[in-house]
């Protein structure tokens, strides 16, 4: 059986990034397609590398008719997305891509987003989004919360380390690479060619990022106890791709074995030979997660590197592995595709 989707939010990245990977599904049908600042354009309009696909037009999302549609997509930014999200028909099944369902807390979202949540009950019911941890919950979920791509990073690096207590909690450190797509398509000063090209810095230094609220709350729930990790992104001028360092305590064979051990079944996740380390280029456009350890000169220190593409398996590969599960659909559909090399 077809199942029809919608999409809000279609015309950012990483809705983008939604049709690219659903359009060839074979289980999947495009219904509609909201966009309120585009509506009345068509997809080849917004994104011509598209325009090869017959989709609907673009159209408010309150002109969509929900009533025929199984699951929603909502790629919004946060705080919009709870707005709309809190309106939508209680029959569907909804991927939401904002913040706005992450943290399971009301007092931790205003902490982080600076704002109270608006549709309190239904982040109570939310399902957190990280697919390979939190599967059986998807599977019967009515609403999922996707991570942040920076947060999704880390935890595949650093969870099954946690839960095996194979590196010291006291003492992580994360330093995360990012490409300029993960800050959205809206027009920003600093993300100007200009001003980004032949550079690259540190922002949220300190601990000010919105995704430590997710490390936060998801390490020391596995870990039961408070666990903090000093975490700096730096924004690179890339388009595409996360590369993840960190630093921890522990025998680096140990930590090798143990997400070896962790991921050996997982079809998007792959832990190197030990000693050799992942790039940005071999997951380019893929759902695929590539981890790869080191030992350190200092005894007992151990790095570990993380690569995954922010729009894919960082977000919108990630929510398309979660909608297979919520529709009953093998978990891997449409999200095999290979890297994108060179």
């Amino acid at each position: 059986m077809t199942c029809k989707i919608a999409i809000i939010g279609a015309s950012g990245y990483t809705g983008a990034e939604l049709l690219r990977l659903t359009a060839t599904h074979p289980d999947i049908e495009i219904a509609a397609l909201a966009a309120n600042s585009k509506a009345g354009q068509t997809i080849a309009q917004v994104f011509p590398f598209l325009r090869h696909l017959d989709l609907p037009p673009l159209v408010p999302w309150e002109d969509v008719d929900f009533s025929r549609i199984d699951l929603c997509f909502c790629a919004l930014p946060h705080k919009t997305s709870q707005e709309v999200i809190s309106k939508l028909p209680t029959h569907l099944k909804i991927v939401d891509l904002s913040a706005d369902f992450r943290l399971r807390d009301p007092a931790d979202y205003e902490k982080w987003y600076g704002t109270p949540h608006a549709a309190v009950q239904m982040q109570k019911e939310a399902v957190y989004g990280l697919t390979e941890f939190y599967r059986d919950d998807i599977r019967d979920a009515r609403l999922v919360a996707g991570t942040g791509c920076n947060a999704a990073t880390g935890q595949y690096m650093l969870r099954p380390l946690i839960e095996d207590r194979v590196i010291g909690l006291g003492d992580i450190i994360l330093d995360l690479k990012c490409a300029v797509s993960g800050a959205g398509r809206s027009l920003k000063e600093n993300l100007l060619h200009a001003e980004l090209s032949e550079g690259v810095n540190a922002y949220a230094v300190g601990g000010t990022h919105r995704h430590l609220g997710e490390f936060d709350q998801e390490f020391s729930a596995l870990a039961g106890e408070e666990v903090r990790v000093q975490f700096t992104p730096h924004l690179i001028p890339a388009n595409r791709g996360i590369l993840a360092t960190g630093y921890v305590s522990g025998d680096a064979q140990a930590v090798h074995g143990a997400l070896s051990r962790a991921y050996a079944d997982e079809p998007f996740l792959e832990v190197l030979p030990f000693g050799e380390t992942p790039s940005t280029h071999h997951v380019r456009g893929s759902n695929l997660c590539h981890i790869g350890v080191t030992g350190d000169r200092i005894p007992g220190r151990a790095i570990v590197v993380a690569a995954l593409d922010n729009l894919t398996k960082g977000s919108s590969g990630q929510a398309l592995q979660n909608a297979n599960l919520m529709l009953g659909l093998e978990e891997t559909t449409g999200l095999l595709l290979a890297p994108c090399f060179p």
